[in-house]
């Protein structure tokens, strides 16, 4: 048996990186999945090669998770297409880097609005059918530089600290439901983004991880699956670092 048969996920920000990696996770384990992304085409798309790959059932969602419709939206449709909703994974998240003092306000509040309150409203509405089945799994990705702070990103800092905060907060209100709310903490991950940079930068931010290198995609869904099923039912509020040893 698989570990997520039967259950339902619906993943932000899902039509790649960590977040297409957490959806093929959960498809693999038996989940059905709702993949939302900004872009209609890039989740429909990825939503298909899920399908193919896995043999899940898959939806394409487009959403823009500072939009509390769009929010409500997606997990109407979720709930409509595969009858309930299980698994809500935050993943969606932009960086707009600057130091403090060249960095403007409206790049801040943007950075805000998708990371952290995208968060909350998503978590929302998907609570609402959560609690009322007293039972769910509320997923969201942070970041290491929302436990250590990093220089130029105070924004992202600032919103991937908040989603801890939130975590926390939402872990205490839904635990009496039975709905179950934790972080991941992501290092330096292989991403289109981190595999931008140049070998020399890659080599120091090697050599700043314990373990020796960036991590995989895969290990960060890895850790989001644990969270998403049974093994992890005497858990809640917590803060799952996936980060080589950077922060400890």
């Amino acid at each position: 048996m698989k570990r997520l048969d039967g259950k339902t996920a619906l993943i932000t920000g899902a039509a790649r990186g960590i977040g297409l990696e957490i959806a093929l996770v959960f498809a693999a384990e038996g989940a059905s999945v709702a993949v939302a992304d900004l872009s209609a085409e890039e989740a429909s798309a990825a939503a298909r090669d899920i399908a193919a790959r896995t043999g899940a059932r898959t939806l394409g969602l487009a959403l823009n998770v500072a939009a509390e419709a769009d929010c409500e939206n997606a997990v109407a449709e979720t709930e409509k297409a595969f009858g309930k909703l299980d698994i809500l994974v935050n993943n969606a998240g932009i960086t707009k880097d600057n130091l403090v003092l060249r960095m403007k306000e409206a790049d801040f509040s943007a950075v805000m609005d998708v990371n952290l309150k995208g968060s909350f409203l998503m978590a929302k509405a998907a609570a609402k059918q959560m609690l009322k089945a007293r039972a769910g799994r509320i997923i969201n990705i942070s970041s290491v530089v929302g436990q250590s702070g990093q220089a130029g990103q105070a924004n992202y800092s600032a919103s991937k600290a908040g989603l801890i905060g939130l975590t926390k907060s939402l872990a205490r209100e839904f635990a009496p439901r039975q709905v179950l709310v934790n972080a991941v903490a992501p290092g330096f991950i292989r991403t289109r983004m981190t595999e931008g940079l140049k070998d020399e930068a890659k080599a120091k931010i090697s050599e700043m991880i314990p373990l020796g290198r960036m991590g995989e995609p895969g290990e960060v869904a890895r850790a989001a699956l644990f969270l998403a099923g049974e093994d992890s039912a005497y858990i809640t509020g917590q803060v799952l670092a996936v980060n080589g040893g950077l922060y400890m």
